[in-house]
């Protein structure tokens, strides 16, 4: 039986290599939290703004691909691959400093689709964007 402290520090490492020198290191984002039932991780708002000065839409959208992407490809398993066909977002409200989280959750695991719905909430806890992932689950 393997020991979930080591599981999960494998995963931590396989997650890091493999965002290294895209966008998801670009933003700043950052996963504290990954199984296949759920995702866990921060953005920082600085960085991330548009000219308002308020955390870009896009960069929500992003942060949520990221973490309902990562439950997906956990869910496909090794030698699958997950990558997002429909992606759909409703911005709350604002945020203009500090973090965002973003928590994704299951909402269906198949064979062939995954979907996720993701709840993005500034530092007081208030709710800044949910969005809706679905991913294609492939082959490599």
């Amino acid at each position: 039986m393997t020991d979930p402290g080591e599981a999960a520090r494998r995963l931590e490492e396989q997650l890091g290599a493999s965002h290294r020198g895209t966008l998801v290191e670009r933003m700043g984002i950052e996963i504290t939290e990954a199984t296949a039932e759920r995702v866990v991780g921060t953005m920082p708002v600085e960085g991330n703004i548009q000219p308002y000065g308020l955390l870009h839409g896009g960069a929500s959208c992003v942060l949520a691909e990221t973490l309902g992407s990562t439950g997906a490809a956990i869910h496909a398993g090794p030698g699958r691959i997950a990558v997002g066909i429909e992606i759909n977002a409703t911005h709350h409200r604002s945020a203009t400093s500090g973090l965002v989280t973003g928590v994704a959750t299951r909402l269906h695991g198949g064979r062939t689709l995954a979907t996720y719905d993701i709840e993005i909430t500034d530092e007081q806890g208030r709710r800044v964007c949910t969005s809706r992932l679905t991913c294609m689950l492939r082959d490599i």
